[in-house]
């Protein structure tokens, strides 16, 4: 990267300053400690001086690009990289022909692949034969999980190794480099300085990306406090996408909350996902099914606020109806909990599936022609309604199957054990803030 901004006769100082802080060496790279430390897999790797396939996962900014261009100066491996937003099959040919060449002079090709996860299926079955034969060390990264969006086959010859978001310290880390090469210090205030952090989401680029632009913006002698900084930098959005991890993880987290009647991480959860532009029908929708699935009988009317809320959003819009979700959430979480229904309802379907098409008992059975009366259907069935107490006690279930008991009524002492929940999440903030 830095040959591109020399051959094009870029200064130094007019470089990107997420380039010209780019790590020359693995040593230098943070946050990923548990890869590139004493005992780390890449440190281990290039001390036995052989490297194998791997997959690079992990969030932007955290240094895949820059980690494999320093594997391949470590193992004076011939580097070459390639985007699969960019490349197709006539590309990959064309590469695998070089590496080939390669190998015949006595040279291992490392093939970094960007975004790998853009390549379809029958791309990423190119890569077998050229890695199984040694001609290639296939580095991919990818920003996506790789059991979903990967081969098995591919992932089967390579080794995944995750990347983990920069903390607060590794970006203040990061902050610290970018003051000492520019020569001044960033001009925010202390709790400027902490917002910015936040806003760079984990992302090493983006970090260094804000700084640069507080830097280009700041006058002489001027200090920006938070609203300042916003006010330069028009915030970061978070990452977040609605079709990929960030949007799983972050609706597991909510229904975990909720089903664990946390109602404050409950609401930090449903927070993160409105304020990344979450699809409010995806966020009623699984409202109604927390309430079905969780609470269930032990609350019926948890189903009925549920649904309440995903009205109100539809009638009030945002960000009125988004209290209402608020609202749900809460009461989602302090509400009684109880999976009778659910367990119920998955054990009843297995059985249906195991025990095919049986016949029910004849007894319950209608009789509108003669034939059938004939046959014994609807004899000796008893009408509830004439019963005492209005129940007969007949048995419904179908003759080769015999008695089954599917639901388990849940024990009601639900409102002493919420409070005593809740009083565990009161105690266990108030131990955290004591620290």
């Amino acid at each position: 990267m830095n040959e591109l901004f020399t051959s094009a006769g870029i200064p130094e100082s007019q470089r990107p300053l997420a380039d010209r802080l780019r790590p020359q060496s693995i040593a230098e790279i943070s946050g990923q400690e548990h890869l590139t430390g004493p005992d780390g897999a890449l440190t281990r790797m290039i001390e036995a001086g052989s490297l194998g396939s791997m997959i690079f996962w992990g969030p932007p900014g955290t240094g895949k690009t820059t980690m494999a261009r320093l594997l391949s100066n470590e193992t004076e491996l011939h580097f070459e990289q390639i985007s699969a937003v960019f490349s197709g099959v006539a590309d990959l040919k064309k590469v695998f022909e070089a590496a080939r060449f390669r190998r015949s002079q006595g040279r291992q090709t490392l093939l970094f692949v960007d975004e790998i996860h853009r390549f379809n299926r029958s791309q990423q079955d190119s890569f077998l034969p050229v890695m199984e034969d040694g001609t290639i060390v296939l580095v991919g990264a990818t920003t996506e999980n790789p059991s979903f969006e990967l081969n098995a086959a591919l992932l089967s010859r390579a080794r995944v190794l995750v990347f983990k978001s920069h903390d607060e310290a590794s970006l203040e880390e990061l902050l610290r480099r970018a003051e000492a090469l520019v020569g001044k210090p960033l001009p925010l205030d202390e709790n400027a300085r902490a917002s910015l952090i936040g806003m760079a989401d984990g992302d090493g680029r983006a970090v260094l990306t804000l700084a640069e632009e507080v830097w280009r913006a700041a006058r002489d002698k001027e200090v920006f406090d938070t609203e300042g900084l916003i006010r330069v930098v028009q915030r970061r959005a978070p990452i977040y996408d609605k079709g990929q991890d960030g949007h799983y993880n972050l609706i597991s987290a909510l229904h975990k909350s909720v089903r664990g009647s946390d109602p404050d991480a409950a609401l930090y959860y449903l927070s993160r996902m409105l304020d990344a532009g979450e699809d409010p029908l995806f966020l009623g929708r699984r409202l109604v099914r927390m309430a079905v699935e969780d609470i269930g009988l032990a609350d019926p009317q948890a189903l009925v606020i549920a649904n309440a809320a995903k009205d109100a959003y539809d009638f009030l819009g945002s960000p009125e109806g988004e209290l209402a979700f608020a609202q749900a959430v809460v009461y989602l979480a302090t509400a009684p909990k109880s999976n009778a229904v659910y367990t119920a309802f998955k054990a009843a379907t297995l059985a249906a599936k195991q025990h095919g098409s049986l016949l029910p008992p004849k007894h319950i059975l209608n009789a509108p022609t003669k034939l059938m009366t004939s046959e014994g259907y609807g004899d000796g069935y008893r009408y509830d309604h004439d019963e005492p107490d209005a129940f007969s006690g007949q048995d419904y279930f179908p003759e080769k199957m015999g008695r089954r008991q599917f639901y388990q009524p849940p024990d009601r002492g639900f409102e002493r054990e919420i409070n005593k929940r809740l009083d565990y999440w009161a105690k266990l903030r108030q131990e955290r803030q004591k620290k």
